[in-house]
This record gives structure tokens, C-alpha cells and sequence, in this order.
């Protein structure tokens, strides 16, 4: 068994940058999440901003932040306890942003997951975190696992008609497993869950395309994949029964402010890792 790294490995490992980067001040943090929720309630879009912004901060590996997140929604006043909202408002908004968290691992992989997950749960109240659901519904049983692949098959087919054998063909040539790790990964964690509003935490299928947008957009540098779920969100108006919120995040207009809001929380959190970086120049 080992027990210790080698003096050589751990020093190597303190090198290049390993912690996570800390959060931005609360007073620009909560200017930035003001600014952005004050538009969303315009736009009666306060869902898909809570996804967005939980999936934004995530990407860009500020786990703390993320915490701070849930209390400036939870809360009157972020700084004081006592100002919390109602429990049920609560435990939605939380099971919100741990839904929009899980569905992120698609994109950004498990390592920032975990963290803003972490982060998450070191901000919620007991109360809170006891009322979150603790059984998982995912897990792949010899029952479930056709159901499971059909979802995932068909949200595929609707982000990626009319191009989507095309690209389920390239992915599997690619790798011949790689296709069919998607697949059952969309229709085990992307897609909506089937019992809809009954399930907990549950997002949309044009909230599901906001946090593809949100960590694509934030990562930076995955064009491609960026334009399919931006277009995958546009597709998003087809579905039937749409909510006046994805009505309005599907559209044209929606999906530009989508877009727009996640820059300018990515560059508010941002700017002081851009100007440590000036100062060592």
C-alpha cells in the first residue's frame, strides 16, 4: 500500500497552477449577478439565468462562487442568514443549480464538477440539504436501459437534425465506443427526466441546451460544439408544450441574451485573473 508521495511527485504537483481559482470580490459578484438577474426578470427568463450563471461559474472553476451564487438567490440579503426566503423557494432554486451542475460534467468534464458540486453543498443549510432528493433515478438497470438509450437518441436527433446521422456516423468513427458514450450519457444525464415538473430539479430541454451553451461559451475555444447547442436551443421552440420562459429562450432574441449574459458574468469573475496575469508581464 502507499501511503505518501514521493517528496519529488509532491513538490511537482504544487507546481503549474493546482488550486482552483478563488472567487471574485462580493461587491462585484453580486454587481454582476444584479445587473443579469434584473434583465432576466424582465424577460421573465429568472430559470434560465440561475442555469446559466451556476453553469458559467462552474466552468470557469470558481467553486466558491458557486456558493455565493445560492445565496444571493436564497436569500434578501446575501450576507444575513435570517433574510432567507421560504424554504420551498429554497430547495428549488438549490435543486436548480445541482441539476444544472450535473448536466455540466457533459461538457466540462468531472474534475469542475465536483468542485462547484462541493461548493454547492458547503453553502446549503441543513434544512435545505435534507430536503434535496437522496435516491438516484439514473442508475442503469437491465430495465431501464432502453428507455434510457431512446432518450438519448432522440435529443439527439433534436439538436442535431437535420445533420444528425451524419455526425452520430463521424463521432463513431472516430472511436466505435465513443458515439454510443454519448448517447447514453445524453439520455442518462442531458435529457429532461420523463416525470417533468414531478422530479425534482428537473430542466427543460431548452435549459438543458443552456448549460451546453453556458460551459461552451465560458470554456472558450470549442466553436463547433458552441454553434451545435446554440442551434440546439434554437430548435428548442419545436417541443411541445413550451413554458412562456423557454418560449422566450428558444427565440432569436432569448438565445442572443443567453449568449450575452454568460460573457458578461464570465468577464466580471474574470477581469482579476486577467490583471494578475498583466502584472506578471
Amino acid at each position: 500500500m502507499v501511503k505518501h508521495l514521493p517528496p519529488a511527485v509532491k513538490h511537482l504537483l504544487t507546481l503549474r497552477n493546482p488550486e482552483v481559482w478563488p472567487s471574485p470580490s462580493l461587491g462585484k459578484l453580486h454587481g454582476v449577478f444584479n445587473r443579469t438577474l434584473n434583465e432576466a426578470k424582465q424577460r421573465n427568463a429568472e430559470n434560465g439565468w440561475l442555469v446559466l450563471s451556476t453553469c458559467t461559474l462552474l466552468t470557469t472553476n470558481r467553486p466558491s462562487s458557486v456558493g455565493h451564487l445560492y445565496r444571493f438567490v436564497s436569500r434578501s440579503d446575501p450576507n444575513l442568514l435570517e433574510s432567507r426566503k421560504s424554504l420551498a423557494e429554497v430547495v428549488y432554486k438549490a435543486a436548480l443549480m445541482r441539476e444544472a451542475a450535473l448536466k455540466s460534467v457533459i461538457f466540462v468534464g468531472v474534475p469542475r464538477t465536483i468542485l462547484s458540486l462541493t461548493g454547492l453543498k458547503d453553502a446549503l443549510e441543513e434544512d435545505v440539504y435534507a430536503a434535496l432528493r437522496k435516491n438516484s433515478i439514473r442508475e442503469a438497470t437491465p430495465q431501464t436501459i432502453e428507455a434510457t438509450v431512446a432518450r438519448g437518441q432522440a435529443l439527439w436527433n433534436s439538436i442535431y437534425q437535420p445533420h444528425a446521422v451524419k455526425l452520430y456516423n463521424k463521432l463513431g468513427d472516430l472511436h466505435p465506443d465513443f458515439i454510443k458514450f454519448i448517447i447514453q450519457a445524453y439520455g442518462t444525464i442531458l435529457s429532461p427526466l420523463p416525470r417533468g415538473d414531478l422530479e425534482q430539479g428537473n430542466l427543460t430541454r431548452a435549459l438543458g441546451s443552456v448549460v451546453g451553451i453556458a460551459t461552451l461559451r465560458a470554456e472558450g475555444r470549442v466553436g463547433p460544439q458552441l454553434i451545435s447547442h446554440v442551434f440546439g436551443l434554437l430548435k428548442a421552440r419545436n417541443e411541445e408544450n413550451l413554458n412562456d420562459e423557454d418560449k422566450y429562450l428558444s427565440s432569436d432574441e432569448g438565445t442572443e441574451w443567453v449568449v450575452r449574459t454568460i460573457d458578461e458574468i464570465v468577464d466580471a469573475v474574470t477581469s482579476e485573473e486577467a490583471s494578475s496575469a498583466k502584472g506578471k508581464l
